[in-house]
C-alpha cells in the first residue's frame, strides 16, 4: 500500500492513486433483514426509484465495479440492517473479512437513545473492526424545521444525547447523516463532546442546486466547520437522471474542501447506493477530474491518507 502512495506521489498519475473508499455497503438481502431493501413498498428515497439495488451486494460485486480504480481499502458503513438485531451486521461484516483483505474497518449501526445503547457501544468499542456509529436522528424537513428543534431521537434529545456521551469512553466516533439544516444542531454536538470525533456523511446532503438552497448549505456548512472534531465525507452527490455530473458537481466538492480544508475531507463512493444513479467508477472518475489541478499531496489526502487517520486503519 505504501508503494502506490509513494509510487503516486513521485509520478502523479491518477492509475496510481491509491483509493480507501471511505463509506460503501455490503448486503446480504436473502439471508438477512434490511427493512429499507426487503420490505414494499419502498421508501421516498432522494434518488427516486431504487429497486435495482434491492438486492444482494457482496465484495465480489464491489470489485467488478472498480475499472481502473485503485481500491486499497474500504469502509462498510452500516447498512440499515434489522434495528433489533444490530450487533449482527458486525459479525456478518466480520466474516467477510475472511475473504477480503480491502475491507479494513466498519462503521456499527447503534440507536442511541434504545436501552441496549449502554450494553451495544460497550460490544462496538471492543471489537477490532468496528470505528464508529451511525444511527440517523429524527430530523424534518427544511420547511418544518425551526430553530428550536428538538424531537425525541434528535440530536438535541437529551435520551439520545446520553448514548452520545458513551461514545468518547468506548474509544468510538459518530457519523451524521442529515440534511443540512440540520447542522446547526450537529454544531451544538460537536461543541458539547469535544472528545467524539464527527464524521459528517455524504456532504450534508445539498441535494437542492438552487441558488438558494445550495447558499443555506454553505452557511450551515462553514457553521459546522468551526469545530475542530468534525470531518467531512464528499460523497452521495449524485442527480437523479444524470450522468455523474462534474459541471453541477464542481461546486458542490469545492465548496466543502474550501469550507473544511483538505485535511478534514475524504472523498467516498457510497456504493451500491449511488448505484440507482451512476456507476462506481464515474463517481470516482468525477472527484479525479475535479481535483486534477490541485497538488499530489492533496489529492493524496482526499483519497487516501485523511480516510485513514479518520478510521485508524493499518
Amino acid at each position: 500500500m505504501d508503494n502506490w502512495r509513494e509510487r503516486f506521489l513521485a509520478a502523479g498519475e491518477d492509475a496510481d492513486l491509491p483509493i480507501v473508499d471511505a463509506h460503501q455497503h455490503y448486503f446480504d438481502i436473502e439471508a438477512h433483514y434490511y427493512p429499507w431493501l426487503n420490505d414494499r413498498p419502498l421508501r421516498p428515497f432522494r434518488y427516486g426509484d431504487y429497486s435495482s439495488i434491492c438486492r444482494t451486494f457482496l465484495p465480489e460485486d464491489y470489485k467488478r465495479l472498480t475499472g481502473r480504480h485503485r481500491i486499497v481499502q474500504t469502509v462498510v458503513i452500516e447498512g440499515e440492517w434489522d434495528p433489533a438485531t444490530s450487533a449482527d451486521e458486525v459479525r456478518f461484516i466480520e466474516s467477510l473479512t475472511k475473504h477480503e483483505p480491502t475491507l479494513a474497518a466498519m462503521v456499527g449501526q447503534a440507536w442511541l437513545d434504545r436501552e441496549d445503547a449502554p450494553e451495544l457501544l460497550r460490544l462496538y468499542g471492543q471489537h477490532p473492526l468496528v470505528r464508529g456509529v451511525r444511527h440517523k436522528p429524527t430530523v424534518t424537513s427544511r420547511e418544518e424545521w425551526r430553530e428550536d428543534f428538538s424531537a425525541p431521537g434528535s440530536m438535541r434529545d437529551p435520551r439520545w444525547r446520553d448514548g452520545y456521551a458513551r461514545l468518547a469512553q468506548n474509544g468510538l466516533h459518530f457519523e451524521l447523516q442529515a440534511p443540512w439544516w440540520h447542522l446547526p444542531e450537529a454544531a451544538e454536538l460537536a461543541r458539547d463532546f469535544p472528545n467524539v470525533t464527527l464524521v459528517v456523511n455524504h456532504t450534508a446532503l445539498p441535494a437542492d442546486r438552487s441558488p438558494q438552497g445550495l447558499a443555506g448549505w454553505r452557511d450551515n456548512l462553514a457553521l459546522l466547520a468551526r469545530e475542530p472534531n468534525v470531518a467531512l465525507k464528499i460523497s452521495g452527490i449524485c442527480i437523479p437522471g444524470q450522468a455523474w455530473p462534474v459541471d453541477a458537481n464542481r461546486v458542490v466538492v469545492n465548496d466543502a474542501i474550501s469550507i473544511f480544508d483538505v485535511s478534514r475531507c475524504a472523498f467516498a463512493s457510497n456504493y451500491p447506493v449511488d448505484g440507482v444513479v451512476n456507476s462506481l467508477s464515474e463517481v470516482f472518475d468525477g472527484f479525479k477530474t475535479i481535483v486534477r489541478d490541485r497538488s499530489r499531496v492533496d489529492r493524496l489526502a482526499l483519497f487516501h491518507d485523511n480516510a485513514r487517520r479518520i478510521y485508524r486503519l493499518t
